[in-house]
């Protein structure tokens, strides 16, 4: 155990240890007023946080009272902004209720029925004489009659001129429709016509075939189709009009070549 003087010399020392410490320790004071400076700038970028309040006042927070101040100013400032725009608008419906109602009491006084509503009084003329009905009754048939007659009479000229001019547009009309031809029906025709070897001679075929002249017949293009072993077929266009050219007809015209033709088909067959 040590003596009471050792004690009372180590107590100074220790102390000054300790003062020592503190003022190198860095400890943050003055911490709530960079807390409210950071709300507030977010609260001006984003608008108040409805939690900022009750995070300020819960336990740990350490916002001082000019927080508190400054946060009350700002909403009371804000409340009467928006009740000066509230008060504008009532003012503008007001406005607007009144001229509804000006316009509709000069809607009630110009309408019929306000008007039905009225005294009606009749000023009648002490000089106006009334006819009596009889006589009007006769006016009016005698108007009748004056209507009733013709006085020039039928003119008998009117309707001759008027029958001639009916007659002579339907004979115009009758010549236009006659001059005006008749619509043709028409039909395209792809023939083969096959010959017996390869040693026909498929020019002559063609020329033989060519030959046919029929009333009603055109004749078109025309190529040579291998058909196989060094055999070729006459593949020929042609049209005809249907009233006076058929199928049957052109197929016994060109089959009566039968040195050359071997048989004949149809390929193809099309209205026009």
């Amino acid at each position: 155990m040590l003596p009471a003087c050792t004690r009372s010399q180590e107590r100074p020392a220790s102390r000054k240890m300790a003062t020592n410490f503190l003022a190198q320790e860095k400890i943050w004071f003055d911490k709530f007023k960079y807390d409210d400076a950071e709300r507030k700038f977010y609260e001006q970028m984003n608008g108040p946080v409805a939690g900022s309040s009750r995070q300020s006042s819960g336990p740990g927070a350490s916002s001082g009272p000019s927080g508190d101040h400054s946060e009350l100013v700002t909403r009371i400032a804000s409340l009467e902004a928006e009740n000066q725009s509230l008060q504008g608008v009532v003012r503008d419906l007001q406005q607007a209720i009144c001229k509804l109602e000006a316009r509709l009491s000069v809607l009630e006084k110009s309408s019929p029925t306000h008007r039905a509503t009225a005294p009606q009084t009749q000023h009648v003329s002490p000089m106006r004489q009334v006819e009596p009905p009889t006589k009007k009754a006769a006016a009016a048939a005698e108007d009748d009659e004056d209507d009733d007659i013709d006085l020039f009479g039928s003119d008998e000229e009117d309707d001759k001129e008027a029958v001639r001019l009916r007659e002579e547009r339907l004979r115009q009309y009758a010549e236009k429709k006659a001059k005006k031809p008749a619509l043709v029906a028409k039909s395209s025709i792809l023939l083969d016509v096959k010959p017996w070897d390869d040693e026909t001679d498929m020019s002559q075929l063609e020329a033989c075939v060519r030959s046919i002249q029929l009333d009603g017949l055109t004749w078109g293009g025309s190529k040579l189709v291998p058909v196989g072993y060094g055999i070729r077929k006459l593949q020929i266009q042609c049209v005809v009009e249907d009233d006076k050219v058929g199928t049957d007809l052109l197929e016994e015209e060109i089959i009566k070549f039968e040195e050359h033709v071997q048989s004949i088909d149809i390929a193809a067959f099309n209205k026009i």
